[in-house]
């Protein structure tokens, strides 16, 4: 038998997953040609620039994906079983103050975080967990049959967390376990044909139509799956050429004539799919659910504490000057962009607004090296590559989330909220919630100091702009 290791097993994890929402979900498969579609004929336009944040092969194989859960006891049963495919948990969202829809879920990401596992294929699993204990959105009667109906089921059977435990255990699995493993995670995420009590899920989707998707059922599923697109506007487009109703706009930030920063979301509209429902006098009937859609995303690169304060504000500065004019967002978005944010690669290490790795480029003749690293990049002795934001943005989340709601849902806002972060998810899943602002640094910081050391300097001997 030959072994596949975790590396091996992520990519054939992210393969599998892709194929089973392809046969649900046949607009995916739409999606996935245009996105090629799209990046091959980016890439013929532009050579130069396409492969700036990461191969072609990388964009062409990259997908995340997004699941929900009820309970802390099955977000720590996905934490292994993603755990088997070298994935683990990176950073805490909280769509609960979300606009214009809040929802009452709070998130972390399933990824890799060592870069060449990155470029070996950076599967992500956004997965999102229900807060039941919210008064904002659930009162303590729905809070209590809320968990008793969660408790009462199983998602992920105890033959896969074992396959899972081994593969984290022994660093992979022997083929044959492999094969079993894939098998029976598909098996879990796919979509469920259990009939469904129509009078506790509508009584959950008028307070949330994520609540109701989470707690209404009797299993889980794959939200939505997102392959990786180079030009997210062009494919917006074609998508609308094929007949697929897409949402209303982009997620993230404009498309403007600098350098691309963090992440652009967009997604076709959720699709109504047949489903079983039991009736309150136990007869059953076919009804409909729209909570499936199909996403894309373009990624750029990860920003620093400093320039992510700076998006932070254009983003809210874009929402006044629309408000104000009534000019359409897009058009605001890029002006304000090109009034605050540097306009290459070379002003954002400038302003130090984004994370960059360095390279070392050795001279075949003695010249005396500049000690200030902007003038060590200028005279081409080092070279700054982007690092690529692989995370996620809580706005852009809850704007596709909202975009693919059923209704408004329910709030009282007069209420408090249950406070969750980081640390008490942590604490949860018994593992810890990584911080991606502490990967970025770091790999920005390692890659400085050797590539220094290549060119005989040290960092403490080096003028740095920020």
């Amino acid at each position: 038998m030959s072994f596949v290791t975790q590396t091996e097993l992520r990519g054939r994890l992210a393969r599998t997953l892709s194929d089973l929402y392809g046969k649900e979900v046949p607009a995916y498969t739409t999606l996935l040609d245009v996105a090629q579609d799209v990046n091959l004929d980016y890439t013929a336009a532009n050579p130069d620039s396409a492969g700036l944040l990461g191969s072609i092969a990388r964009v062409t194989a990259e997908r995340h994906g997004a699941i929900r859960v009820g309970s802390t006891s099955e977000l720590a049963q996905v934490a292994r079983i993603f755990g088997a495919a070298g994935m683990v948990p990176v950073n805490f969202y909280d769509l609960r103050d979300a606009k214009p829809n809040p929802i009452p879920v709070v998130s972390t990401a399933f990824r890799p975080v060592d870069r060449a596992e990155l470029a070996q294929n950076p599967f992500r699993v956004f997965t999102s967990l229900l807060v039941p204990e919210d008064r904002r959105f659930f009162s303590a009667e729905v809070e209590l049959a809320l968990r008793e109906f969660i408790s009462r089921r199983v998602l992920f059977p105890e033959r896969l967390l074992q396959l899972a435990d081994a593969a984290v255990r022994d660093k992979g699995l022997v083929d044959v376990e492999a094969d079993e493993y894939l098998e029976l995670t598909a098996a879990a995420f796919a979509l469920s044909d259990d009939p469904v009590d129509r009078d506790w899920y509508d009584r959950l989707e008028a307070i949330s139509s994520v609540a109701a998707d989470i707690g209404g059922v009797t299993s889980t599923h794959i939200n939505h799956l997102t392959p990786r697109v180079l030009d997210i506007d062009e494919l917006y487009r074609r998508m609308g050429q094929r007949g697929i109703t897409m949402i209303d706009s982009i997620q993230g930030p404009p498309r403007w004539d600098g350098p691309d920063l963090l992440l652009r979301q967009t997604s076709f509209k959720a699709l109504s799919e047949p489903r079983l429902f039991v009736e309150g006098d136990g007869s059953t009937s076919t009804g409909e659910m729209r909570v499936r859609f199909g996403e894309v995303e373009a990624r750029g690169v990860a920003l620093t504490p400093t320039g992510r304060k700076c998006y932070d504000a254009m983003m809210t500065q874009t929402d006044r000057r629309q408000a104000e004019t009534g000019r359409p967002r897009v058009e605001v978005a890029r002006e304000v962009w090109a009034e605050n944010c540097p306009a290459d690669n070379r002003g954002l290490i400038l302003a130090g607004f984004a994370y960059f790795t360095f390279h070392a480029v050795p001279r075949t003749r003695d010249q005396e090296l500049p000690t200030d690293l902007v003038a060590l990049l200028d005279g081409g002795w080092l070279r700054a590559e982007p690092i690529v934001y692989e995370d996620f943005l809580p706005r852009s989340a809850a704007g596709i989330f909202a975009s693919n709601l059923s209704g408004d849902g329910a709030v009282d806002a007069s209420q408090g909220e249950s406070t969750r972060d980081a640390n008490w998810m942590s604490d949860q899943i018994g593992m810890t919630v990584l911080n991606s602002v502490d990967i970025y640094a770091a790999e920005s910081h390692d890659s400085l100091v050797a590539a220094l050391q290549t060119l005989k300097l040290t960092l403490g001997e080096v003028t740095l702009p920020w």
